[in-house]
């Protein structure tokens, strides 16, 4: 098993920005996905499945992680009675835990699956509450995320801005435990690809990096929206070789003044450019 949520050169893991869902009982369509170039691939067994399909997904699940894949494959467990007959399979890089409320939850799924990265799914107003007990409940969670159509039906909000509080709170919960930014929910229209670009901008201003999609045509939409500019590039360069000088307080240039917490940011945007961890 692996803890890496990307793949890049030998030694370099790849920072992601695109995790395609893929639902477990259709084999094929998770190969595809598995060519797709997304960074992550997320086999579904909950939501994408139908109930009297379930059992014959995690069969089909089992006999794909029967082996490793160059793409790191992640699942969304239907149920924590699927864990041990998947957490030792070779393929398997990390578990989706979905309708994680408490600590205590991860605490039980940790146990099911030793050394297996946990992603905890937020899905209702409980959850967003305890966000960062969540984030912070154990060592195997490597990062968290929103399920905004759930938690969308449990707050009972009718337009998108009544998502942007538990959205910075996701954000900040994740930076006070020292955890990769969470990537954005799916986008459900896989039709319409600039509304998908717009909410990537926002949620990329938000704090954001990189989404969750369900189609192959969102992934080459969520990169672009989610990699530097040439501008942001040249501005964290000047930054770092400013920083490079080693005289106390960093003047650039044009006259501004930057400390420490700039220079981390314009190290995270050259890495970012360069897809690397």
């Amino acid at each position: 098993m692996s803890d890496m949520s990307g793949a890049g050169d030998v030694g370099r893991p790849r920072t992601p920005l695109t995790w395609l869902y893929a639902p477990g009982d259709r084999p094929g369509v998770v190969r595809k996905a598995l060519a797709s170039g997304a960074d992550v691939v997320i086999v579904d067994l909950e939501d994408a499945v139908a109930p009297h399909r379930k059992a014959y997904a995690l069969d089909a699940t089992v006999d794909l992680l029967a082996d490793a894949h160059p793409v790191p494959v992640h699942v969304r467990v239907h149920s924590p009675l699927d864990i041990p007959t998947l957490a030792p399979l070779p393929g398997l890089c990390g578990l989706r835990v979905p309708k994680v409320t408490h600590a205590t939850d991860i605490h039980r799924i940790a146990g099911l699956a030793p050394g297996l990265p946990l992603y905890p799914l937020l899905e209702n107003a409980l959850a967003v509450e305890h966000a960062y007990a969540i984030a912070t409940a154990h060592p195997a969670v490597r990062g968290i995320a929103l399920g905004e159509a759930d938690l969308r039906a449990d707050l009972g909000v009718r337009d998108d801005s009544g998502l942007d509080w538990p959205r910075s709170r996701v954000v900040v919960a994740a930076r006070a435990a020292a955890l990769p930014p969470p990537a954005q929910s799916v986008h459900p229209d896989i039709g319409d690809l600039d509304a998908l670009a717009a909410g990537c901008a926002r949620g990329r201003a938000m704090g954001f990096l990189g989404r969750a999609a369900i189609h192959p045509r969102q992934l080459p939409v969520i990169e672009r929206a989610y990699l530097p500019t040439p501008e942001e590039v040249d501005a964290a360069r000047e930054v770092v070789a400013a920083a490079g000088t080693g005289r106390g307080a960093l003047a650039l240039p044009d006259g501004r003044f930057v400390d420490a917490a700039v220079v981390e940011g314009a190290h995270r945007v050259l890495a970012l450019a360069s897809r690397t961890a």
